[in-house]
């Protein structure tokens, strides 16, 4: 009896080991640079990033060169060519040079380290700094959905927080979507879900179980504040909890016209925020608000007009049932737009997360398969010492602080 127990203990054991080796299997170190490296995670890449921000930078640049590069043309010499951008009435005939004059009005409310990144950036691509500032700016130009639902209106209390990312398939980032997990020297370690050559976020969760999506709005022309995706950036190395989080951006001056959900996994409880260049406040779950005038309990639901009524049919509909599944599925069309970019669901109490991006022809990202990923998992992966190794990060340009 003893042997056969301990041979059906074995073979459990080669089964765990087994199923561990298959699923180390799917990872795969493309290459390493400095202390980042490049991974693919099921087939998703994943771009870890450590140390001062130049270093971050120039891991970034040069891990993902070819779609920095890439991204960055496309936007530029073909994108642009079809923007109509128009601030007060008056119509912009040169995109490129009216977001390099946006950055450059912002430039005063930037905090340092993140021009030190944006030139590590440059120099690990091989680009021109300017270039990679004006890309940087672009989600300033255009302003999607977003909830986060707990206690007793999930199966289990568990909270979830969803994202609906909806700027427009054609612009052919989801073909340069990366999942970036950073440990900023000094700062709150953090998974951005973003696209090759951005350092600022639109949605994020930091290692301190605090999740943050971004919704836009109007108020173009009102840009003498911290642009919306570096305010983003820093909620998310700086709060430990939701209400450093929302002081972050109350404090802060602030561009245009911005919505958000704010989610504390170590609470349970999250907020819609509006933070814009004239104005804040923030609703509570189960509060209501004369734009968002469905209050349901347990729950914060942002999103306009149609799409705005069908979210808040699904919750209720239901209502205390919900699980990982069910709280994607309420992203489905036509919640989510055809111009759907990207859907994200965190589990912010766990630091796990779902990812689905518009496919290559352009098809909205809650029609295609989610990625399922752990911050507090991907932040103990190390790079394979026998993949390719780029040179590291130089020492940052003295000049650095000049050349801004």
């Amino acid at each position: 009896m003893a042997r056969t127990v301990i041979r059906s203990l074995a073979m459990i054991l080669m089964v765990a080991t087994g199923a561990l080796g298959t699923a180390h299997a799917e990872t795969r170190v493309v290459a390493r640079c400095g202390q980042g490296f490049l991974e693919e995670v099921d087939g998703y890449r994943v771009l870890h990033v450590k140390g001062t921000p130049y270093e971050m930078g120039y891991q970034h640049g040069a891990l993902l060169r070819d779609h920095v590069r890439e991204n960055a043309r496309f936007l530029f010499e073909e994108k642009a060519k079809d923007l109509k951008v128009e601030v007060a009435g008056v119509k912009l005939l040169y995109p490129k040079r009216a977001i390099a004059g946006i950055a450059a009005t912002e430039r005063k409310f930037v905090p340092d380290r993140f021009y030190e990144e944006l030139r590590g950036v440059a120099d690990g691509a091989g680009m021109g700094f300017p270039d990679i500032v004006t890309a940087n700016f672009i989600p300033e130009l255009f302003h999607c959905s977003g909830f986060a639902l707990g206690g007793s209106a999930t199966r289990d209390g568990t909270l979830y927080h969803g994202r609906i990312l909806d700027y427009g398939c054609d612009w052919r980032l989801q073909e340069h979507a990366v999942l970036v997990v950073a440990e900023p020297e000094g700062k709150i370690p953090f998974v951005n879900v973003t696209y090759a050559g951005f350092i600022g976020s639109v949605t994020g969760m930091n290692a301190r179980k605090v999740s943050i999506g971004e919704m836009g709005g109007r108020g173009l022309g009102h840009w003498e504040g911290v642009p919306m995706a570096l305010l983003v950036r820093m909620a998310l190395e700086e709060a430990d909890d939701l209400d450093r989080a929302i002081a972050i951006f109350r404090d802060h001056p602030r561009t245009c016209v911005y919505y958000y959900v704010i989610a504390d996994g170590k609470s349970g409880k999250a907020v819609g925020m509006e933070a814009s260049w004239d104005a804040f406040g923030v609703v509570g779950m189960g509060e209501s608000h004369p734009r968002l005038s469905h209050a349901v309990k347990d729950a914060v639901l942002l999103s306009v007009g149609r799409r705005y009524e069908e979210l808040v049919r699904r919750v209720r509909d239901g209502y205390g049932t919900f699980d990982a599944e069910g709280a994607r599925r309420l992203m489905d069309r036509p919640v989510a737009m055809k111009s759907n970019l990207h859907s994200v669901l965190f589990e912010t109490g766990t630091t796990r997360l779902w990812v689905a991006n518009a496919s290559k022809e352009g098809a909205p990202a809650v029609t295609q398969p989610y990625h399922e990923f752990m911050l507090a998992e991907l932040l103990t992966h190390r790079p394979d010492p026998e993949a390719p190794a780029l040179p590291p990060p130089p020492k940052p340009p003295s000049d650095t602080a000049a050349s801004r």
